[in-house]
């Protein structure tokens, strides 16, 4: 009778966790290819600047002393120089003419500071989307690993039950020793398989990678507004102006995703097209793709400080 209740038992059990295994997997089909990418593919006509920072400040020695460095590289990647220029010229009229010109020029100006936004935006949200796409599925892969675990021990508990139960019920010595021994041994071999560290993999498919570029530091796709990565690559927009803000993101991902192992990195699921994946990767990337988001976002800080720099010339006297 005890035999029966437990085998009763392990039935149930095995049938809610089959059951939510099974509603898992669905779910994973909705998430293994990615549903953040834009519907179209942009062509983006502007191209990636490539000037030496340097020689353009040096070259816009009249904008020093309305604009920042950061705010004239800015101008020169929006092609708005000559805007600039030629609003700091009409400043020195005060005719009505000339005071509609300017107002026609900044609004140039903020239209190509609107499109450079939107498309900060565009960039942010897909690296959100991207994010919460990898952390659903992280989530999917740690209930796994988990059901895993708990189906191991509640077999580890039943074979004690059980061998406790036939140790009871066998008389003969030789035959519940041999019976104590191999169930002690199915049941250390079931609770040491739960520390396995790796776990399951799963199939994740991004065929558009957006931490491909930012790892290879080339822009070999269209995954990024020449605007965008321009801001990602020019060093003189981050703090301490030494390297880029993608190659400072690259030395942390090192660092901190891969343990200061950078062949490791070379090597990992996270930058190709896709593959199977452990939890462990899907965190990682997780993280990864959320510390762009901030990145990203950071840039409108520069922007910030271009539209205060203008305003000031727009005040002038």
């Amino acid at each position: 009778m005890k035999k029966i209740g437990l085998l009763l038992i392990l039935l149930f059990f095995s049938s809610c966790v089959s059951q939510k295994n099974k509603t898992i997997q669905q779910n994973i089909l909705t998430l293994k290819d990615s549903y953040c990418k834009a519907p179209l593919q942009y062509n983006y006509s502007q191209k990636v600047p490539s000037y030496n920072s340097d020689s353009i400040i040096n070259a816009n020695q009249k904008l020093k002393q309305y604009f920042s460095d950061q705010s004239i590289l800015i101008l020169n990647a929006l092609e708005s120089i000559d805007e600039a220029e030629k609003i700091i010229e009409l400043k020195k009229d005060s005719t009505l003419k000339s005071q509609l010109r300017v107002v026609q020029l900044k609004t140039k100006i903020n239209s190509k500071i609107s499109i450079a936004l939107t498309e900060l935006d565009a960039v942010a949200a897909e690296f959100d989307c991207e994010g919460e796409r990898v952390a659903q599925m992280a989530n999917y892969v740690d209930n796994i690993n988990s059901n895993r675990n708990n189906r191991l021990i509640l077999f580890s508990i039943i074979t004690g039950a059980v061998t406790s139960v036939a140790g009871g019920v066998i008389k003969d010595n030789g035959v519940e020793n041999a019976v104590n021994i191999g169930g002690g041994l199915l049941g250390a071999g079931l609770g040491l398989a739960t520390f396995n560290p790796k776990g399951k993999k799963v199939e994740f498919i991004h065929e558009r990678n957006l931490l491909r570029d930012i790892w290879e530091q080339k822009l070999q796709s269209k995954n990024f507004p020449p605007f965008i990565w321009y801001m990602y690559t020019e060093k003189k927009f981050t703090g301490n102006r030494q390297h880029s803000i993608i190659e400072n993101m690259k030395q942390r991902w090192i660092q901190y995703q891969f343990d200061s192992d950078e062949n490791a990195a070379n090597r990992s699921v996270n930058f190709g097209n896709g593959g199977l994946y452990r939890s462990s990767d899907l965190h990682n990337r997780a993280s990864m793709l959320n510390q762009m988001q901030s990145a990203t976002r950071t840039i409108n800080q520069n922007i910030n400080y271009l539209l205060l720099d203008l305003d000031k010339v727009i005040s002038l006297e």
